[in-house]
């Protein structure tokens, strides 16, 4: 087996997965809607945990199946899969036995998503990848992003101001959940590919080098990204939906014809020369009824090739319903982007 580092320039393709409580509203609550991105309506309309919580009564998927989700990416000629762990709401979609707020012990489906993902991965021979949102936590009263409400966000503040007004301090939140839930996860799940992390705004020098060296020891070959934060990371993020564009001269290449990435917007200095834009098939990433805004499967490939040219994988969002399904718009389109490479 080529060395993960090898494989990742090779890969070019891969699926990643927003899913969790919030796709039971699908951007929707109390005749009011979400911003574009679905996933952040607990923040954007400030709904109470007490409310929210009230989510896990409802949410079982009983369509979800592991196995067809991870053969549509085969199908559509994807080599790894990346899928939310826990994102800001601070619900886990994984058996937990640091919090109970999770899949298996908080709501009626009772079943390890992760777990079932990461086999249907092993079976069909993908590489399995995790996210986690390591900063925010809205479950959490010291979950991060209080020092930054001054910065516009796709909710009201980054932290849950709406439940927790008083002093807070992000390294509570870290000892007692962030960093155990991250062992968690890199230790139950067989070979962990890639390590997706996201929003760095609290974290300090020594916690970002704490959660890299965590995953290190406990999955050596893992390639982590650079949203872990304090320039701790193996491979490059660029902005999220950011596509190149050679045509304003944006993309340079150096006397040798290589690309210049210093000269591309979201571009950091990768070592390894590892670069990925992970980006929507629509505008939301967990799942929304009022977003129709589904890529054609004509600007899906041709993103995907764009991208490619210039050595990035594209690394493309579906966000799952309520139910566990694939909205069939985005598996339409994802399939029609595959028949045009032929």
């Amino acid at each position: 087996m080529i060395d993960n580092t090898e494989w990742f320039k090779q890969a070019k393709y891969g699926m990643m997965i927003h899913w969790g409580l919030y796709s039971l509203l699908g951007g929707e609550y109390q005749g009011r809607s979400s911003s574009n991105y679905a996933e952040w309506i607990q923040s954007k309309l400030q709904i109470p945990n007490k409310d929210y919580e009230r989510l896990t009564r409802a949410f079982n998927p009983v369509y979800f199946d592991a196995d067809a989700i991870v053969d549509l990416a085969k199908r559509c000629g994807m080599q790894y899969l990346v899928v939310t762990t826990k994102h800001h709401d601070g619900f886990a979609m994984y058996r937990s036995l640091v919090d109970p707020y999770n899949v298996y012990d908080a709501t009626p489906f009772h079943r390890d998503v992760i777990g079932e993902l990461s086999l249907a991965c092993r079976k069909a021979g993908l590489r399995f990848g995790l996210y986690y949102s390591q900063d925010l936590d809205w479950h959490d009263p010291d979950g991060g992003g209080y020092l930054s409400n001054d910065i516009e966000t796709a909710g009201t503040t980054w932290d849950n101001s709406w439940d927790f007004q008083g002093e807070k301090d992000y390294q509570r939140a870290f000892d007692h959940k962030i960093l155990p839930q991250i062992e968690e996860i890199m230790s139950n799940y067989g070979d962990i590919a890639v390590a997706w992390f996201d929003v760095p705004m609290t974290l300090s020098d020594e916690q970002s080098q704490t959660i890299y060296e965590t995953v290190k020891r406990l999955q050596p070959d893992c390639l982590i990204n650079s949203r872990l934060g304090n320039g701790r990371y193996d491979y490059v993020s660029l902005g999220d939906n950011e596509i190149p564009d050679d045509d304003d001269a944006s993309v340079k290449t150096v006397d040798d014809g290589s690309v210049d990435y210093n000269s591309i917007v979201g571009f950091k200095p990768s070592k390894l020369g590892l670069y990925e834009t992970a980006g929507t098939i629509n505008d939301s990433w967990g799942f929304s009824y009022h977003d129709q805004n589904w890529k054609s499967a004509q600007t899906i490939h041709a993103y995907k090739n764009h991208l490619n040219k210039y050595g990035i994988n594209y690394l493309l969002n579906i966000g799952l319903d309520g139910l566990g399904r694939v909205p069939m718009a985005a598996e339409k389109a994802l399939l029609g982007a595959r028949a045009l490479e032929a």
